[in-house]
């Protein structure tokens, strides 16, 4: 395990036979996030069934800012435990790791960041006893940023509970779920493995790989809140944008999950991914541009080498154009200011 970014999925060994196992197993995978772990670690607590039902633990990738250790025992009283690796090993190692100690039939990888609504894991329970045929299930989430205010709800893909309809075609068009709002069963990780490849778009690739294997079901009851947005600044996602990793280990899914599909669609199925993912970023250059220009800049250009559509377009010209106003702004109010 000496390299940080797996070439292949890492291998999720299966549990020795047990008299007993919890349903559940709640792992928190935590690294400088201390200033939310809290909340965190809450909104599970408050939902808890039970030790002999689930199993709740933090996994540590050697944070630095705090004692994450003694803020488990403050809140868990017990309850939750924890284990820290020896040195920071990397967001995906650090996943498998918490595979690897989970104990439960449904495994809920939960970011030290992010958080769950009361009534998340009895409505997924209901879900995986309703069809029990599913590898994984997801409900429908909404955003928080760092001051701690809501987004509205994501869009509802399905009026009740259901396995979606062909959704390994949806998901591999464009990311539809965040992974605070999945649960997948703990054998379908040990057919395929761990998280692997990129550091950021690691969970859409497992999300196409679960789909292409097993089916998929949704709720539209929205119990799981995804923590982003500009002030979120010590995420993977924000530390990528100034130099477009992003985008870079974006593509290189797109090219890795092209065997996960019939090969019938491959091409149609590539062309939709790109073009998605190039608005997406072009759009999202305008949220950035503010506070990090250098960022917005990259981002939309990046976006014009994926894929050049009238939308991705439109959004990088009017970035440029904003850009041209605060230049000429900023050019009149020096002129005014030697006057």
């Amino acid at each position: 395990m000496s390299d940080r970014i797996p070439l292949s999925p890492p291998v999720i060994e299966p549990l020795q036979a047990a008299a007993s196992r919890p349903l559940w197993s709640v792992m928190i995978p935590a690294y400088n996030c201390i200033t939310y772990l809290r909340q965190t670690m809450e909104s599970v607590l408050r939902q808890d069934p039970g030790r002999e039902k689930m199993q709740i633990e933090v996994v540590d990738d050697g944070s630095t800012d705090g004692d994450v250790e003694a803020l488990v025992q403050e809140v868990g009283k017990g309850r939750i435990g924890f284990f820290r690796q020896e040195k920071n090993r990397g967001s995906l190692r650090n996943f498998e790791t918490c595979l690897n100690r989970s104990k439960g039939y449904l495994v809920h990888l939960l970011h030290g960041d992010d958080l769950v609504l009361d009534g998340f894991y009895t409505e997924m329970e209901k879900m995986f006893h309703q069809f029990p045929q599913i590898g994984a299930g997801f409900t429908r989430y909404r955003y928080i940023d760092h001051a701690g205010t809501m987004t509205l709800p994501g869009p509802v893909l399905l009026e009740q509970p259901g396995i979606i309809k062909d959704f390994l075609s949806q998901i591999a068009q464009k990311q539809m779920v965040q992974a605070v709002a999945m649960v997948v069963k703990r054998e379908v990780y040990e057919q395929l493995g761990s998280f692997f490849a990129v550091h950021y778009g690691e969970d859409w690739e497992m999300w196409i790989r679960i789909a292409a294997h097993y089916e998929v079901a949704y709720s539209p009851a929205c119990l799981a809140v995804y923590r982003g947005g500009q002030g979120h600044a010590a995420s993977i996602t924000s530390s990528f944008l100034s130099t477009g990793q992003n985008i870079r280990d974006i593509t290189k899914v797109i090219d890795i999950v092209q065997s996960y599909l019939p090969r019938e669609k491959r091409r149609v199925l590539k062309k939709l991914a790109r073009m998605n993912f190039s608005r997406h970023y072009a759009k999202a250059s305008h949220n950035i541009y503010h506070y990090n220009p250098k960022a917005a800049f990259v981002q939309a250009n990046g976006a014009l080498k994926m894929n050049q559509n009238i939308k991705t377009v439109y959004w990088v010209v009017k970035l440029y154009l904003l850009h041209c106003r605060k230049l000429i702004s900023t050019f009149n109010y020096s002129l005014w200011q030697t006057k």
